[in-house]
């Protein structure tokens, strides 16, 4: 039969392309309305707020416990005008911020060359490791009264506490990192004439620091947490202060908004983080 079938209006001898069926159609539509991940998040986000007005608007739950996020917003610009807690939202976040860098600058000068000692000898990692797991599980709290005693109020107890917080995950992510550098690169730089200081220069410091990085990743999120504890020391100014301040006179609002202006700083420094660690160490994945 020469003809077009009438029925299916397919002409023999000719190729089926994807514009002729109704399945490549279908195709294309679901690639235009596929959605992003960061598209579905902004939109979680986005359902959330939007809840949580309609919450407040609705009075089901009082402004005392539940501020809207309109009162919320107010409060953030009152704050960074007129402060609270005798200084404003940027005094408060400058002094957070430098407690929890200072206290992983020292992490980084300690336990990172402490992990790399710890994972190239057995030696030191016999005697690192029972010390190491003896105090990281217990909470920043528990050794709070006695850190006080020891070191008084001042600023350096507020950054040994965090210090201490965020020592163990470092090192155990650095010793981890160093053990899994493959042996065969060792033999192979130590072929052509490697010394030991090479060796750790060029090759296990390199193929460690994805761990390292990850590490300071995960130590960074965990000093955060411990910040509100640590500056409930006999504080001046932080955001825990603030936070722990406005809770004693029922300021919901600059609670909620302390809060938010914490999980902000952290997801900024996740996002950074994870960019930093694509930059650093692009062979990270990679054989």
């Amino acid at each position: 039969m020469n003809s077009a079938d009438s029925s299916t209006g397919i002409v023999p001898g000719r190729r089926l392309t994807g514009n002729d069926t109704s399945t490549g159609n279908i195709r294309e539509s679901s690639r235009r309305v596929r959605l992003r991940p960061h598209h579905i998040s902004l939109a979680t986000v986005g359902v959330l707020i939007a809840a949580w007005a309609v919450v407040t608007r609705l009075q089901l739950v009082s402004p005392v416990f539940m501020p809207s996020p309109l009162a919320v917003a107010r409060k953030f610009i009152a704050v960074s005008v007129d402060g609270s807690s005798n200084a404003t939202l940027l005094q408060h976040t400058l002094a957070s911020l430098w407690r929890v860098f200072a206290a992983l600058a020292l992490a980084i000068v300690t336990a990172v060359p402490l992990g790399v000692l710890t994972g190239l000898n057995r030696t030191a990692r016999a005697i690192a490791d029972p010390l190491i797991e003896f105090y990281r599980p217990v909470p920043p709290l528990a050794y709070l009264p006695l850190i006080v005693i020891w070191c008084g109020i001042g600023e350096p107890s507020k950054i040994l506490l965090i210090w201490l917080a965020i020592f163990a995950p470092l090192t155990i992510a650095t010793q981890q990192g160093v053990r899994r550098v493959k042996a065969s690169r060792l033999r192979g730089a130590q072929a052509l004439g490697a010394t030991r200081w090479q060796l750790v220069r060029y090759i296990i410091v390199p193929s460690a620091a994805p761990d390292v990085l990850t590490g300071i990743r995960i130590s960074l999120g965990i000093g955060w947490s411990v910040l509100v504890a640590a500056e409930l020391i006999a504080a001046t100014r932080g955001l825990g202060f603030m936070i722990q301040s406005a809770a004693q006179f029922l300021e919901t609002d600059v609670v909620v908004m302390g809060i938010v202006v914490i999980a902000l700083i952290a997801a900024a420094f996740e996002w950074g983080l994870r960019r930093l660690q694509k930059a650093l160490v692009p062979w990270e994945g990679h054989a």
